[in-house]
């Protein structure tokens, strides 16, 4: 600890973010003065209502758990600080730090239905087969006007020509070069918080954008990204902007998806290939517990409704839909990308949506592929071609999925009955919610005819 209030001195910092990601990875928590947040480990530890777990992103809160640990007295858990996780805020004039917190109680248990902590259940379940599971995500987000009304659709902002996109500038350096003025701050932000960008590059869509980050542990990726996705809609905010991660924020434009690179060591070596760089049975099982766990495991992929209005534009906006692989083949749901050296191989899992909670999906792919190697299960015949229309095909809907998830006796063996059972209560609030809603398309079309 003296370490750290040491670094709290050198860096003068006055605040500290406590933040913790909810069901939806929304970050969540506690701002509170530097030494009010040190005092606090002599007091018992900062508090929370266990009710965090129970919202939906609709303003909703769930009560159809009730067992001791999510009880309706409302009780609280414990924010403990990773301080592995500790960085400046680099955004604000008042120097500021944060610090992601993982979820306990007070006999320093982790509470079960806690995102960062399920997917530090998993990597255990790896450790436990003498494997390291080693992820590299991608994701994508639209840099947007400000709309401060709902009902409007988004629309894409001018750049520094004063010039709106038109046509597909995927890759196009001129158009990355168009926002220069807010990707020089965004590397900036990500630096100064040690979130290891690789690179970014223009997607399909107006205004869309990727970055990839470095190979690495599960856990820190998913912090990254967790911090990302903050990070990039504050520096839009400072340009007055939105960033959105929305799976499928534009009618007519691609969705926005989170690609997940993955591979496994095995004593610290590439456990996907041999020497001569031919594939290995942990490859061939990994893949095929992708496939078949990935349909059960969906609603972690893609959370919303949202994120199946991204899944089914699949043939126009090239959105795999299906359960399939190939090398080099962006068809396929999973995609094998080419190798020279064995600690190129790996797997790309291309089902998820940006707007996934980052360590649930992580979790879940991850899930998938342990399970296969545990089963020994067999992926399918290479796909050589287009598979964009094949009949191997995902969940049609979020009601299906939910449906597919809350039944799959896989998930509950990995993610708990509690959690299950929890995480699709809120999502079957939040389709309720959006039921609700009367549509620009309704009004559009069926108010005024004779029906």
């Amino acid at each position: 600890m003296n370490n750290y209030i040491e670094w709290f001195k050198k860096n003068k910092i006055t605040e500290v973010e406590c933040l913790i990601p909810d069901n939806s990875g929304i970050p969540r928590g506690k701002i509170l003065p530097t030494k009010k947040f040190l005092s606090s480990f002599e007091s018992g530890g900062l508090r929370l209502p266990l009710a965090l777990f129970k919202l939906a992103v609709s303003r909703s809160v769930t009560y159809s758990i009730d067992d001791q640990l999510l009880n309706p007295t409302d009780g609280d858990f414990i924010l403990k600080p990773d301080f592995n996780t500790l960085k400046v805020v680099p955004w604000y004039e008042e120097p500021t730090a944060q610090i992601i917190c993982d979820a306990v109680d007070r006999n320093n248990n982790e509470i079960e239905v806690y995102s960062r902590g399920i997917l530090k259940r998993v990597i255990g379940l790896y450790r436990d087969m003498g494997l390291e599971p080693i992820i590299a995500p991608e994701i994508e987000f639209y840099l947007v006007k400000k709309n401060n009304d709902p009902d409007y659709p988004l629309e894409t902002p001018a750049g520094q020509s004063g010039r709106i996109e038109k046509g597909n500038q995927s890759y196009g350096i001129d158009a990355i070069n168009e926002f220069d003025h807010i990707f020089e701050d965004l590397y900036d932000y990500c630096e100064a918080q040690e979130l290891e960008v690789e690179n970014i590059n223009h997607e399909d869509g107006p205004a869309q954008m990727e970055i990839n980050f470095k190979h690495g542990n599960p856990l820190d990726l998913a912090d990254q990204v967790f911090l990302f996705k903050r990070t990039l809609r504050q520096t839009a905010l400072k340009h007055n902007l939105y960033g959105t991660f929305m799976a499928k924020p534009l009618e007519d434009s691609p969705g926005n998806s989170m690609h997940i690179h993955q591979s496994i060591l095995k004593k610290g070596k590439p456990a996907f290939v041999n020497k001569d760089l031919k594939t290995t049975r942990y490859f061939d099982h990994y893949l095929g517990g992708l496939q078949k766990y990935s349909k059960a495991f969906l609603p972690l992929f893609a959370p919303n409704v949202n994120s199946f209005k991204r899944l089914r534009g699949y043939w126009e906006e090239g959105t795999p839909f299906n359960l399939n692989w190939g090398f080099e083949n962006r068809t396929c749901g999973f995609r094998v990308p080419n190798f020279v050296s064995a600690s190129q191989a790996r797997i790309e899992n291309r089902l998820c949506g940006s707007d996934v909670n980052p360590y649930l999906a992580i979790a879940a792919t991850l899930s998938a592929g342990y399970l296969g190697m545990k089963k020994k299960i067999k992926a399918t015949q290479e796909t050589t071609k287009a598979a964009y229309n094949v009949n191997v095909s995902l969940t049609e809907s979020i009601y299906q999925s939910i449906d597919i998830f809350s039944r799959s006796k896989e998930a509950k063996e990995i993610f708990g009955q509690t959690f299950i059972e929890l995480f699709c209560s809120i999502k079957d609030l939040e389709v309720n919610a959006y039921n609700k809603i009367i549509t620009a398309w309704e009004r559009e079309y069926l108010s005024l005819i004779h029906i």
